[in-house]
């Protein structure tokens, strides 16, 4: 159980964004990585084998295979570097932890696909980008109700003042 006021410093930290994935799913963790002054994002794709902690603390333990060699990296769920998190497949294990795929090669790593939970998965997508395209169209609706303009219309028409002005 977490303290009341540990709970109150720790909850602003909690990202809401977090997608619902278990151990045996195979997901896409995007990372803020510095290079020098630029900032880019690098993606990491691999198998969950382990949840650890729970809260602000929570760790995910990512599995992937390099040219036949096996790559684990650790990855804080609600870390600022962390940009998001995508579930590309679901998978279907007896487990907590899967730390015997270490030892496997080959067609023995494979993960069982969890077909039920995956069409979920994916209808809840659409279902998000359905309602985030809608939101967008009723928002650029009601700025032009309101006399106002996207940014693109904005650019097209400073533009095209531009080349009158210069054809003057």
């Amino acid at each position: 159980m977490i303290k009341p006021r540990l709970k109150l410093v720790t909850d602003p930290g909690l990202k809401a964004d977090v997608p619902d994935f278990r151990v045996g799913d195979r997901i896409e963790v995007h990372q803020r990585i510095l290079d020098g002054q630029k900032e880019r994002i690098q993606i990491f794709e691999g198998d969950v084998i382990a949840r650890q902690n729970g809260g602000i603390s929570e760790n995910v333990v990512v599995r992937r295979l390099v040219q036949g060699e096996g790559v684990e990296r650790i990855f804080p769920i609600h870390s600022p570097r962390i940009a998001k998190i995508v579930i590309k497949n679901a998978g279907m294990v007896g487990r907590a932890k899967l730390y015997y795929l270490r030892d496997r090669v080959g067609k023995a790593t494979k993960i069982k696909d969890d077909v039920k939970r995956q069409h979920k998965i994916d209808a809840d997508l659409k279902h998000a980008a359905e309602s985030a395209a809608k939101a967008a169209q009723e928002a650029a609706a009601k700025a032009t109700a309101e006399g106002g303009e996207s940014k693109s219309a904005k650019k097209k028409r400073e533009r095209k003042e531009a080349e009158a002005a210069k054809k003057k």
